[in-house]
């Protein structure tokens, strides 16, 4: 069996509750490399708790359950160490960072995360550059203040030119096409498949079968109530998107064919 096979991401059981509430009530996932999943649901499912759990936040308490990150136990890590052992959240609501410029920034989390690799800072302009024309980004946002004063659409750009620039084991997108228009939203997804190698595991949290359209899932889990309710290929996101949402609450419920 190849390598590409291998699982690099493994969630089994896991419960998280905020403020004392339980929020995502024994979610298992298991992404292969080279694999991109889609997590959708409605507000309140439990998504992007999944997401900041998985990532770290502190407000968010991952009360059961394991994760795995190429074979590395990610709970035994903070946030910092996720990050250095490959993991990546792009958030819903990316912060501003008045006073830190955008090169600056992205410098910082490369030298982070290469313990100081001489060669990788060598080629560190270059490749910033590179990345901003991927991304259609005017090379003056290098001096630009980390997402202060940016638009929607140039706030998710960032977040993908990090993934572009780190090159994360597993990234976790949390609503990256929230907020963008179709330009602004085909750019970000060329983006994340030029940034995704066949290494690498994504997954995509949406509530929008359109991103779906421009970054191909290989597999689509549906949330609600804290726990996923259904997984399947591709077509499950477009029934979603034609049917809603009603016909999944019915089938959960065990009314179907009533």
């Amino acid at each position: 069996m190849g390598n590409s096979n291998k699982t690099i991401f493994s969630v089994k059981d896991v419960h998280v509750k905020i403020e004392g509430q339980e929020v995502v009530k024994g979610v298992s996932l298991e992404i292969r490399k080279g694999e991109k999943h889609a997590l959708m649901g409605l507000n309140g499912s439990g998504k992007s708790s999944l997401a900041n759990a998985l990532a770290g936040h502190p407000n968010y308490e991952i009360t059961s359950g394991e994760v795995y990150l190429d074979g590395e136990n990610l709970l035994d890590m903070n946030p910092t160490e996720r990050s250095r052992a490959g993991l990546f959240l792009a958030f819903q609501y990316p912060l501003a960072i008045p006073g830190v410029t955008v090169a600056n920034f992205m410098r910082s989390a490369i030298k982070s995360h290469s313990g100081n690799n001489e060669e990788l800072l060598r080629g560190f302009r270059k490749d910033l550059k590179d990345k901003f024309k991927l991304l259609r980004m005017d090379d003056k946002f290098a001096t630009r203040y980390v997402n202060d004063g940016f638009s929607g659409g140039e706030k998710k750009r960032l977040e993908i030119l990090q993934m572009a620039m780190l090159q994360p084991k597993m990234a976790i997108l949390d609503e990256t096409d929230s907020g963008l228009d179709i330009d602004a939203l085909k750019i970000v997804s060329e983006g994340i498949n030029a940034s995704a190698s066949k290494e690498d595991g994504v997954l995509l949290v949406t509530h929008y079968q359109r991103l779906l359209d421009y970054v191909k899932p290989d597999f689509v889990h549906v949330m609600m109530d804290g726990k996923i309710v259904k997984s399947g290929s591709p077509e499950l996101a477009r029934k979603l998107e034609d049917q809603g949402y009603d016909w999944l609450k019915a089938e959960k419920a065990g009314k179907v064919g009533v």
